[in-house]
């Protein structure tokens, strides 16, 4: 009956329109009222309690790096040095989004901010090049989900807070997968243009390409600081969160010149709306979060994959296929919330490495966020390139496949995991 009760007032209440937040707040009130237990107080306390958490400090810090990169010029550097390097090649612009999504990944841990930089700088260039416009688009919106997987990433800061996992082991976990999840994004746009008609680009001549990796040597700085002192334990990964801000603002204002101190407060602001709505979705969810473990629910759900425990691969697809299908209906955000505190009991009981189910958890969630209806980064690419939904939709297909292979991969082969997790830590 819990189990009822929770879906029926959660969906209920996003299916009337109301906001995330205030829907798990309703679920929250739902649950206390099944279970005769209704005090505003603990909901209240409940909230304020779950954004009040020293490691969450990371999540405004990174967002504000982000807004840094962008107006520092970082990410049209970290772009430029890809279009020299890869440029040339048959269907260069492709690999150039591919390449400069992944740096960028290693800068921000935001799938809606590199694929808004990427997608304002290159879109333009690949529709005037001839290339098939909605598939850019969709190619552009799968690199940019690379970015929760690839440190430092604010997907993977939410999950190990509320997991109550080492956050590093996530970090440095993450990155075979996320380059895994690139790779196959090449692949497949190697055989989506295989019979387009796309002239290369000149090669950029050495001097041209010299110039380009000077020009963007303090952007690549930035995430070999970040992972180096990470893995070296000089700073934690909210401190890692301070020193991306620091740097990139350092940066961008004095070595590129790009940042006016006019422009401080709106940056300020912006990263400081994103981060209000970031945590209010946090507060919010730990008010269910606090109730689903009173009302037992994940020993409810436990009690349901019973007959599941004995064989932890097949456990694994099950609770993927649910990610996946609760992927398609919600943003990765208010995923994590709901589905970690329900989850991760049943992942102990059986004996699967939590960090190994985080990265696989985590990247599942990246994949629903070019998945429609919801599909928050395709949102974002039809924004920026102008392009209509339905476009993209059909365009981001192969790029969609190719990293549903992967991660069935990493599912049914846990070793792909946890093997080069151990090379970084």
């Amino acid at each position: 009956m819990v189990v009822t009760v929770f879906l029926i007032s959660l969906l209920g209440a996003m299916a009337l329109g109301m906001p995330i937040a205030f829907a798990l707040m309703t679920c929250g009130l739902a649950l206390m009222l099944h279970m005769d237990m209704f005090d505003a107080q603990l909901i209240a306390q409940n909230t304020i309690d779950g954004a009040d958490n020293f490691v969450l400090m990371a999540v405004p810090f990174f967002m504000l790096a982000g807004e840094f990169m962008t107006a520092g010029g970082l990410s049209r550097r970290i772009v430029n040095l890809a279009l020299a390097l890869v440029g040339h090649i048959r269907g260069g612009l492709g690999y150039v989004a591919i390449v400069a999504a992944i740096i960028m990944a290693s800068l921000s841990g935001s799938a809606a901010a590199d694929t808004a930089a990427v997608g304002a700088l290159l879109l333009p260039m690949m529709r005037d090049a001839g290339y098939n416009v909605p598939r850019s688009a969709g190619l552009i919106a799968s690199s940019g989900i690379i970015a929760p997987m690839i440190p430092p990433s604010i997907p993977f800061v939410m999950f190990g807070v509320v997991a109550q996992l080492s956050i590093t082991k996530l970090f440095m976990a993450g990155i075979v997968p996320g380059l895994m999840m690139g790779i196959s994004i090449g692949l497949a746009w190697l055989w989506v243009i295989r019979k387009d008609k796309l002239e290369p680009a000149p090669r950029k001549s050495a001097a041209e390409v010299w110039k380009a990796v000077i020009d963007g040597i303090w952007a690549l700085i930035m995430p070999a600081i970040i992972l180096g002192g990470l893995k070296t334990g000089v700073f934690t990964p909210t401190e890692a969160g301070v020193v991306a801000a620091f740097y990139a603002l350092f940066v961008g204002m004095f070595i590129y010149k790009e940042i006016k101190f006019s422009q401080l407060y709106q940056l300020l602001l912006n990263a400081g709306k994103i981060t209000a709505v970031v945590m209010l979705l946090v507060g919010a969810a730990m008010v269910s979060s606090w109730l689903i473990t009173v009302a037992d629910l994940p020993g409810q759900l436990a009690a349901m994959l019973e007959p599941f425990m004995g064989n932890k691969i097949m456990l694994m697809v099950i609770v993927m296929l649910l990610v996946v299908v609760v992927g398609t209906a919600m943003d990765l955000t208010p995923t994590i919330l709901i589905l970690t505190p329900v989850l991760m009991p049943v992942i102990k009981q059986a004996g699967i490495d939590p960090i190994y189910f985080g990265v696989i958890f985590i990247m599942n969630n990246a994949i629903g966020l070019i998945t429609p209806p919801v599909g928050t980064t395709l949102n974002v690419i039809c924004g920026v390139g102008k392009v209509k939904m339905d476009d993209v939709i059909v365009g981001v297909m192969p790029f969609m496949i190719a990293e549903l292979i992967v991660l069935t991969l990493l599912t049914l082969f846990p070793s792909l995991v946890l093997v080069p997790m151990r090379w970084f830590l």
